[in-house]
């Protein structure tokens, strides 16, 4: 097994303003060569946008780019004609594809907002700009896995361009997980969002992270408070 602990102090941060904004991975004016990417997972960001702010229109290509709202809600209009609110419970997944522009902004006019912003290389490269998003029930992850995000096409997650897999889990303290890779040959970027958990005996706070490789057992996660906590599977490929 290879781990690696990502310490919240350790992420890169910028303020500007309107934006507040933490970095798990090399991204804008942060540069890190020892936190390129983990996998096909290029980027991590802690994103909280005053009322009424954003980020205005912008380009992307082939990447596949998830938004998690943790508190508030965020307005998306994009060049595939998509404009749609995501609340908290929301998830949003664009394929960026062949190319696509697009905004993000702060729905609230008084209010924060607080999300994540994911970023996966894709498997296919090219296919043509796709939208989508899904609310999902609290209770679906109470003390146990849910699935967010899969390659597979259901009515259960939203689908993604790489066998890549997210997962939520609301945890009570004393609680216990086993995690079971998907694909033996994934690995696994596990967030805390809120709380404190031991995994593989490692003690992690809110918004540590740990990086799990060339592991073929089930992965141990138990909580010593009440947590919330988002784990992310993907490919071990070289990003591009």
């Amino acid at each position: 097994m290879k781990k690696e602990i990502h310490r919240a102090g350790t992420r890169g941060y910028a303020h500007h303003g309107w934006l507040e904004t933490y970095h798990s991975f090399s991204f804008a004016d942060y540069y890190n060569p020892e936190r390129m990417n983990f996998g096909a997972l290029r980027v991590l960001n802690d994103d909280l946008v005053q009322a009424g702010m954003g980020f205005g229109t912008h380009p992307h290509s082939n990447m596949e780019i998830v938004s998690i709202p943790l508190k508030g809600s965020l307005e998306h209009r994009d060049t595939t004609g998509a404009h749609t609110i995501i609340h908290v419970n929301d998830v949003q997944i664009m394929s960026a594809g062949t190319g696509v522009h697009h905004s993000e902004y702060n729905h609230s006019k008084t209010e924060e907002v607080n999300f994540l912003q994911i970023w996966i290389t894709p498997k296919e490269r090219n296919i043509t700009p796709r939208y989508d998003q899904k609310t999902f029930s609290q209770e679906g992850r109470k003390n146990k896995f849910q699935l967010l995000v899969s390659p597979e096409k259901n009515n259960e997650s939203v689908w993604i361009n790489q066998d890549a897999y997210l997962w939520m889990a609301d945890l009570d303290a004393n609680n216990n997980l086993n995690y079971v890779l998907q694909k033996k040959t994934n690995g696994i970027y596990l967030f805390v969002i809120e709380g404190e958990l031991m995994v593989e005996g490692e003690t992690l706070r809110k918004r540590d992270a740990i990086a799990i490789s060339e592991y073929d057992q089930a992965l141990s996660v138990k909580a010593e408070k009440h947590s919330k906590i988002l784990l992310i599977e993907v490919p071990m490929v070289s990003v591009r």
